[in-house]
């Protein structure tokens, strides 16, 4: 034992034939012999090094092309290793677990000196399955995009959906790399997607016979946001039925009146730049490219009209009071004054702001010119939720609050309509009653229901589909979900070969 190490010395058996691995004919002869050094598995924290004396045979087989060659030692040496094999699995083991700077901090703590660099050696080494490898692609195929880095590029993950494995991942989300891919691995018959223009024309051009399939979790996801657009549109509408159910006159904030809060400011500025730009005949692309945004933004900004981006922004705004001002005046109003018995009673409730913030509004209401609190009015992600969520789950106060918001706004009530009628066609699979409530609501339905039955009309198949067939994507977004595990892991700097090997061996 030296420096901590410990040094097992062995040697091999004199009288020992052994097999060729040309000829495989048995070998007496020794040439010579030399010492070969190998790392084991640690031992009660020390590291192991195994001095191994090993002959170099002569094969005596006239028609054998090797003339000498160096005996092995089952389950202890393998040619050219420098580990045992049972230590050469362990540190796979880890690099496919932690990858490289990770797995060699943790081959430290368990007395192997290992850099990230020979960790992620060995495991670009290893060999892809074999689905990944076969020259067909699978009958189901799932697609989607995911983000190296948000905003900035992307790429493109392959799912065989049933046997939810990953066949592979493209360097981008272009049709032409698609289309590319599907010519090398024909044989797909179902190929589920999102609503990306790229991936249709891929899967139109390259799979013409194959059906198409949109992925019913994405057009849950355009509807919400269609709904909650219309529910920013008539806030006006919940904010008269409020103040008139207290019987209070209607005090409306005027949009041009808003404060210049940093983020209305934002809105402002981002509405003019994308709208000249969308003048100037740039591209969504370009425009987010330039921007800095992403393409889902640039679209809200330029199909959204200002007041309902300002309507927005007011919302955003971090007022963490004006939600409990009904129930201070009430308990003013009761006797109850004191400002450390309120905070305590306020932050039972779920107030999280500060004291100072409480005592300047008490001040206002002992000297008698605090505003009446204004109304509570449930924002559009919440009434978005209420609508979209299945009536049998809702609560019974839910329940409560969207009936009130039905009761204040007919076209409100009317999207409420729309989005039950399509979650009714989609969970039950009633795929034939699609073209009925897509003409249904391009005639009736509030503007935002209307953009998106005719967005649904410009994939009619695939949508129909969708709401035809039980495939869908889901389990191509839990491997989404995985592989952004894995992507962070390695602190967003794996690039695609790395991540690749990863994603598909583990």
């Amino acid at each position: 034992m030296e420096s901590g190490t410990v040094h097992v010395t062995a040697r091999t058996p004199d009288n020992r034939a052994v097999d060729c691995p040309s000829c495989g004919m048995a070998a007496h002869r020794v040439h010579g012999r030399y010492q070969r050094h190998l790392a084991d598995t640690a031992v009660a924290g020390r590291p192991v090094v195994i001095d191994l004396l090993v002959r170099r045979l002569i094969c005596d087989q006239p028609t054998c092309p090797r003339r000498t060659f160096v005996e092995q030692v089952e389950g202890l040496t393998i040619r050219y290793g420098r580990r045992i094999p049972l230590l050469h699995h362990l540190l796979l083991a880890l690099a496919l677990a932690l990858a490289g700077r990770a797995g060699a901090q943790m081959a430290a703590v368990l007395a192997v000196a290992v850099s990230r660099v020979t960790l992620i050696s060995m495991l670009m080494a290893l060999p892809d399955p074999p689905a990944t490898s076969s020259a067909r692609s699978p009958r189901v195929l799932g697609v989607d995009d995911f983000a190296f880095r948000k905003v900035k590029t992307y790429g493109t993950i392959l799912v065989d959906v049933d046997a939810s494995t990953v066949i592979d991942l493209l360097p981008d989300r272009s049709s032409d790399t698609l289309i590319a891919w599907l010519a090398e691995h024909p044989g797909t018959e179902v190929i589920c997607r999102d609503r990306d223009s790229s991936y249709s024309r891929a899967a139109t051009t390259a799979c013409p016979d194959a059906v198409q399939i949109a992925d019913r979790w994405h057009l849950l996801q355009s509807l919400s946001r269609a709904i909650e657009q219309v529910c920013h549109q008539h806030r006006s509408c919940l904010k008269k039925h409020a103040e008139r159910r207290r019987d209070q006159p209607v005090q409306l904030p005027l949009l041009d009146a808003l404060p210049p809060t940093l983020i209305v400011q934002r809105v402002l500025d981002r509405h003019k730049e994308i709208n000249r730009m969308v003048a100037a005949g740039y591209p969504i692309s370009e425009i987010a490219r330039r921007l800095g945004l992403d393409r889902k933004t640039v679209r809200h900004y330029r199909d959204t009209d200002l007041d309902t981006l300002l309507a927005s922004a007011r919302d955003r705004r971090s007022v963490p009071l004006d939600r409990f001002k009904p129930f201070l005046q009430t308990e003013f109003a009761a006797g109850r004054t004191s400002g450390t018995e309120l905070l305590q009673r306020l932050r039972e409730q779920g107030y999280r702001g500060g004291y100072s913030t409480l005592t300047r509004y008490l001040r206002t209401v002992r000297a008698g010119t605090a505003p009446p609190a204004p109304a509570e009015i449930p924002s559009p992600r919440r009434i978005t939720g209420w609508i979209m969520q299945d009536r049998e789950n809702l609560s019974s106060r839910s329940a409560e609050g969207l009936e009130e918001v039905r009761m204040a706004c007919p076209d409100i009530t009317a999207a409420c309509d729309f989005a039950r009628a399509f979650t009714d066609l989609l969970r039950h699979r009633r795929g034939f009653l699609l073209e009925d409530w897509i003409r249904q609501a391009e005639r009736t339905a509030p503007p935002s229901i209307k953009n998106f039955a005719g967005f649904l009309r410009q994939d009619l198949d695939a949508v129909l589909a969708g709401l035809t067939m039980d495939y869908s994507s889901g389990r191509v977004e839990g491997h989404i979900n995985r592989l952004k595990t894995l992507k962070r892991q390695m602190f967003n700097r794996a690039g695609l070969p790395l991540l690749r090997k990863r994603v598909l061996l583990t």
